[in-house]
C-alpha cells in the first residue's frame, strides 16, 4: 500500500483528509497541548482532533497559528459535547469552540456522541454550518450501524467521516465495511487500545519480525484497513515513532493474525446499547 505522511484520503464532500493524524485527549490546557501539536507538525502531521470536552481548543489553535504551515495545509477537528445537543444549542457551541480555537473555518465538526432525541437536530444545525462554510465537513464519532441507518434517510448531508474505537481487538469489520459503501470515511481512535495490549504476544512477535515497535503495527494495521488515524501522545519522541509507518506493509498473513484478534473489547466507551 503506497502510503506517506502526506497521503490524504477524499471524503465524500471532496475535501481531503490526511491519513495520520494527532489527538490531544486528555493533553492539558497550555503548555502541554502547544508543544504537542507544535511537534506534530514539525514531524509532518497535518491532521489535529480535539474537542469542546478535551479544553485545550485555545491552544490547538494557538500552535496552528504558530506553526509556520499554510492554514489550509492543516485538518483541524473538533466535536459537539453531549451537553450541547439540539439545533441552535450546536449552532451556539460550535462559534464557542470556532473562538477558543480561534480559526476563520473548522475543517471538520463531529458529533462527539449519538445523543437520544436530540441528535437529529444537532445534524440539522451541522447541515447549516456546512452550507454556509463556516465548517468544510461534517461527520459523527462513536455512532454504530444502528445509528448510521437511522440518521441516513433523513439527512440532507450525509456525514463524511465516522469517527470510533478501532484497534485489533476491536476490530469492527461489519462497520468497516458499511461506511465504506456509504462512502462515509471512518477513523481511529484509541488505534493503540490506549497501550493496554502492547505486550500482546501476537503483536510482539509480528513488531520484532518488522523491526518496528508494537504501536507501530497497530497503527499501520488501521492504515491499511483504510482508517484515517491519530494516536494520541504528548511525548514528542511516541509523536515522532508513531509517525514512522510508511515505509513498511504488513503482508496479508500477519493482518489476517492481527485481524484474527478482536474480542469486541472496548477501552472507551462501548455505543451499542446507546438507543
Amino acid at each position: 500500500m503506497s502510503l506517506t505522511i502526506e497521503s490524504r484520503a477524499t471524503l465524500n464532500d471532496g475535501h481531503k483528509m490526511p491519513v495520520l493524524g494527532l489527538g490531544v485527549w486528555q493533553a492539558a490546557s497550555g503548555k502541554e497541548t502547544r508543544n504537542a501539536v507544535a511537534t506534530a507538525l514539525q514531524v509532518g502531521y497535518r491532521l489535529i482532533d480535539t474537542a469542546k470536552m478535551y479544553a485545550n481548543e485555545r491552544d490547538v489553535g494557538a500552535a496552528v497559528r504558530q506553526s509556520g504551515v499554510p492554514r489550509d495545509e492543516i485538518f483541524v477537528t473538533t466535536k459537539l459535547w453531549n451537553s450541547d445537543h439540539g439545533y441552535e444549542s450546536a449552532l451556539r457551541a460550535f462559534e464557542r469552540s470556532r473562538r477558543e480555537l480561534a480559526l476563520d473555518y473548522i475543517d471538520l465538526y463531529l458529533i462527539h456522541w449519538p445523543v437520544p432525541g436530540l441528535r437529529d437536530e444537532s445534524w440539522k444545525a451541522f447541515s447549516k454550518l456546512h452550507e454556509e462554510g463556516l465548517v468544510r465537513s461534517i461527520g459523527v464519532s462513536n455512532y454504530t450501524i444502528r445509528h448510521l441507518e437511522e440518521m441516513l434517510p433523513s439527512a440532507s448531508v450525509a456525514p463524511s467521516v465516522n469517527q470510533v474505537e478501532f484497534h485489533p481487538f476491536l476490530y469492527q469489520k461489519e462497520l468497516l465495511e458499511f461506511c465504506r459503501e456509504r462512502k462515509i470515511q471512518l477513523e481511529a481512535y484509541s488505534p493503540l487500545a490506549r497501550g493496554r495490549r502492547l505486550t500482546h504476544r501476537v503483536i510482539t512477535e509480528i513488531a520484532a519480525r518488522y523491526n518496528r515497535t508494537p504501536a507501530q503495527i497497530l497503527i499501520r494495521w488501521s492504515l491499511q484497513h483504510g482508517l484515517v488515524v491519530i494516536p494520541k501522545s504528548v511525548h514528542p519522541d511516541r509523536i515522532r515513532e508513531n509517525a514512522a509507518v510508511f515505509d513498511f506493509d504488513l503482508n496479508g498473513d500477519d493482518m489476517d493474525r492481527l485481524d484474527s484478534l478482536d474480542e469486541r473489547a472496548h477501552v472507551a466507551w462501548n455505543p451499542d446499547h446507546q438507543p
